[in-house]
């Protein structure tokens, strides 16, 4: 059986505010945990007014010290926008927070359009390799497992604490090439199939192809993330997905937009009936009975080759996010 996981965005539902968004995620993590979901992951954007967090890292630090058992991770941090110093650090302190439960996902975009990414002192994704070789290094040594060789432009410089651990490490994937090079380092890979709006098979094929077994990996490990929401119908799952359709189809028609109730989305739906960004967005779907959308989960992992599926956690409230997440929860 597939493993299932959770992503979590802290998205802005109905009239809350981002702080409230940030308070709730910690209210899905406890769920995520009791309903046996395997990690929950948490992601980095900036700029969004739909978005409440954009310091993954925080949240971890909070929810390791009201779970126990649910593995976390960030989902991930935009490695160029920090130095890799930095986050090997805060990843290595909260390893030491929670030993053993802690996953390091980076990618190589900025999480933000290029003048927040400029405000961010981002140096651009060109520079991502360097910087996880870097970010790599830097844990190996700190965990004790491969000392900074002397001669080394980084030897005598240490990322504390270090401990007898560091966090599994993974890059976000959204293309055949991020793909293998993540095989190429000998690491986790996860493909955001909701973000690169295509299926993950090939990306996950090419990384297969590319793996090198390395201090963090002997063998390749593969996931791929979509969005999916469930009720005790298919007609109230499709209904309660409306939110989520309608700031998508906004987004991607250039003019992103925040909706608070299901009744102002399936209106905004209803303008755009008939139009193939409409039918694109509702036709990648995931969306109704729990039953179904636990067979259309596990057909998706089949299908890429996938051995976990994260599931954003979406809804148009955080209990209905919750709702769902119980509908999906591995049986």
């Amino acid at each position: 059986m597939t493993l299932l996981s959770v992503l979590d965005l802290s998205p802005v539902t109905g009239e809350a505010t981002q702080a409230q968004a940030v308070r709730e995620t910690i209210e899905v993590a406890r769920a995520a945990e009791r309903l046996g979901y395997h990690r929950l992951w948490l992601a980095e954007h900036h700029n969004i007014a739909g978005l409440g967090s954009p310091n993954p890292e925080i949240l971890i630090a909070a929810i390791s010290q009201v779970t126990s058992t649910i593995r976390l991770g960030s989902g991930g941090v935009m490695l160029v926008n920090y130095s890799p110093l930095k986050v090997a650090e805060t990843f290595m302190e909260l390893e030491a927070l929670a030993p053993g439960r802690i996953d390091l996902g980076v990618g190589r975009a900025l999480g933000a359009d290029g003048r927040t990414g400029g405000a961010l002192r981002s140096v651009g994704s060109e520079a991502f390799p360097r910087y996880f070789q870097l970010l790599a290094a830097w844990l190996l040594d700190a965990s004790g497992k491969v000392p900074i060789p002397e001669g080394h432009p980084i030897h005598d410089i240490r990322a504390n604490p270090s401990g007898p651990s560091h966090p599994d490490v993974f890059v976000l994937c959204t293309s055949e090439e991020s793909a293998t090079f993540a095989g190429m380092m000998g690491v986790s890979m996860v493909f955001a199939e909701f973000i690169a709006r295509a299926e993950g098979g090939p990306a996950i094929a090419a990384y297969r192809r590319a793996f090198q077994p390395s201090e963090f990996r002997r063998e390749p490990w593969a996931g791929t993330a979509v969005v999916a929401y469930a009720a005790e119908t298919e007609e109230a799952g499709w209904r309660g997905d409306a939110v989520r359709r309608a700031a998508t189809v906004s987004m991607l028609s250039g003019h992103r937009r925040r909706f608070a109730d299901v009744e102002g989305a399936e209106a905004f739906l209803a303008e755009w009936k008939g139009s193939p960004l409409l039918a694109d967005v509702e036709g990648r779907t995931i969306a109704g009975s729990g039953e179904a959308v636990r067979a259309r989960l596990e057909a998706k992992a089949q299908a890429s080759g996938a051995q976990e599926v994260f599931v954003m956690a979406t809804g148009p409230s955080l209990e209905e996010r919750i709702a769902s997440l119980a509908l999906i929860a591995p049986r």
